[in-house]
């Protein structure tokens, strides 16, 4: 062969392996996505660094969620669009902030783990310091009653608040899967169910499915992707129904997606989001007159970031952090319900057409 031929070759081979390994526009790893994208997005939008990392993961999470879209961009158009949609996330963060969690004239149900030491006052103590009534705490420790009894229980005390319409919110303490409350051996699309059900009842024919003031706590392994796809659940019952949703939960869960929520065991089982939840606005004092989402966005998150890292401090400021123990990071994560406003903003954002299906939720950080 030529040796110009064999040059053309090795050069066409060059080009192959170079495209071949050149890296996706949206890195999957979170990791990577803050090593190759986030100092453009950064650059074309500089906002503080508390700020950024409480809401990095969210952006990382929707870009994943559009990358085909994305892909197709130039670099330029590209950093563009995704500090388009950080602006959106935060604007939807704002929004957002002041929905209530705890607080006088919410109905709490909770659900306690059966093993280690839960108990009931885990959840009574901070709901009834915040004038939450009623209540209805949930947890099979006492003769006759099994794992099967309580689900059916929960079950049908989440239809009845779905029903009622009442301000209500769910906390779950225990084990969890992405598919199962798994304490209690409870599908995502059993509780999609119970709820859907319950509104279904109040709405009427034709009426809309209304969430807008349901809250949902999970502390559990996998609770992020548990409660998307919850969600996820609610919006195709709709469909499978034929209702209309109006809006959906707020969500919020204290392991993001693919982690595993970590726990002090000792003579009691404690969660470390919950336990920073009694921390923060149960015993230290004086704490305000309700618990809203904006407590968990700013303070909730600022103490669980301390999980698996330890701050750099210069002087009296902490300048930036080291991850030591990935494993044992949590990094919660709140979700909330997206408008018809808000779906053609994004969709705007996005350059889709304006009946391009998206989901009624968002990952916020």
């Amino acid at each position: 062969m030529p040796d110009c031929s064999r040059m053309l070759v090795a050069a066409c081979l060059a080009v192959g392996t170079a495209a071949a390994a050149a890296p996706a526009a949206i890195p999957t790893d979170l990791a990577s996505f803050q090593r190759d994208v986030s100092p453009a997005i950064l650059a074309r939008r500089p906002v503080p660094a508390k700020q950024w990392r409480q809401i990095e993961p969210a952006v990382h999470a929707l870009a994943l969620a559009h990358a085909d879209r994305l892909a197709a961009l130039d670099d330029d158009a590209r950093t563009t669009t995704l500090a388009t949609l950080a602006d959106f996330i935060d604007a939807r963060r704002a929004a957002a902030a002041a929905t209530p969690v705890l607080g006088p004239g919410r109905a709490v149900i909770g659900l306690l783990d059966p093993d280690r030491g839960l108990e009931p006052k885990e959840i009574t103590a901070i709901a009834t310091a915040y004038g939450c009534t009623p209540q209805t705490i949930l947890k099979q420790d006492t003769p006759g009653e099994t794992l099967d009894t309580v689900a059916a229980e929960f079950l049908a005390a989440i239809r009845a608040a779905a029903e009622s319409g009442a301000p209500t919110t769910v906390i779950v303490l225990g084990h969890g899967l992405p598919t199962e409350i798994q304490s209690y051996h409870i599908p995502c699309a059993n509780l999609a169910d119970a709820l859907l059900d319950g509104a279904a009842a109040r709405a009427g024919a034709g009426g809309a499915v209304d969430f807008g003031r349901l809250v949902i706590i999970c502390d559990d392994c996998f609770s992020a992707d548990f409660l998307a796809n919850l969600n996820t659940a609610i919006e195709a019952g709709c469909r499978d129904r034929g209702c209309r949703l109006q809006s959906l939960p707020a969500c919020i869960a204290g392991t993001n997606h693919g982690r595993y929520g970590h726990a002090d065991v000792g003579e009691k089982f404690v969660p470390h989001f919950w336990r920073d939840v009694i921390e923060l606005y149960f015993i230290r004092r004086p704490h305000p007159p309700a618990v809203t989402l904006r407590h968990f966005f700013e303070n909730v998150d600022a103490m669980m970031y301390g999980y698996g890292r330890v701050p750099l401090v210069v002087g009296t400021e902490i300048t930036g952090w080291r991850l030591v123990d990935p494993d044992l990071v949590q990094d919660p994560a709140v979700f909330v319900p997206l408008t018809d406003d808000d779906l053609a903003t994004l969709r705007r954002i996005l350059g889709l057409g304006e009946d391009a299906p998206l989901p009624r939720w968002l990952d916020a950080g």
